[in-house]
């Protein structure tokens, strides 16, 4: 990978990249819910508002977040009493929210989106290709800390 390349995901070789990624444990309130992690948010919005494994999701980050996502049905979201279609524009709206929110409310996700510097921003997480129906696509995500990034 070019060195004027930082790869935003857990797998990244490069720690910032890591630091970077929705799995790492950066808490932060949205809608006065209290939440771990990017991911746990991703995965818990899986789960209707009244099911247990909602609230677990919330507080988890890392593969413990992603498995508490495990066994949720893939065709709704839910949040603030609504349910969007998972994977629609809607859905990909209300991550970026949340991504935002993380930024808004991290000091130190700040700092380290700040060293990346000039350096473009990818996604790869080593699992295959990108569903075609996916939570926050790889291009959006980058774009969005990019233009977080930006604006610090």
């Amino acid at each position: 990978m070019p060195t004027n390349t930082l790869n935003v995901s857990f797998v990244s070789g490069d720690w910032r990249g890591v630091a970077l990624s929705n799995f790492c444990l950066a808490p932060f309130a949205m809608d006065d819910v209290l939440l771990a992690s990017v991911e746990g948010f991703i995965q818990g919005i899986k789960f209707p508002e009244d099911n247990a494994n909602r609230q677990q999701a919330f507080t988890t980050w890392e593969w413990a977040a992603k498995k508490a996502g495990q066994g949720a049905q893939r065709n709704l979201v839910y949040w603030a009493g609504q349910q969007l279609p998972f994977g629609s524009p809607a859905h990909h709206a209300l991550v970026e929210r949340a991504l935002r929110a993380k930024f808004a409310q991290n000091q130190g996700a700040c700092l380290v989106l700040k060293a990346t510097g000039r350096a473009v921003l990818v996604h790869n997480t080593d699992e295959g290709p990108e569903p075609a129906l996916t939570s926050l696509p790889a291009a959006r995500f980058c774009q969005v800390l990019t233009d977080i990034r930006a604006r610090l």
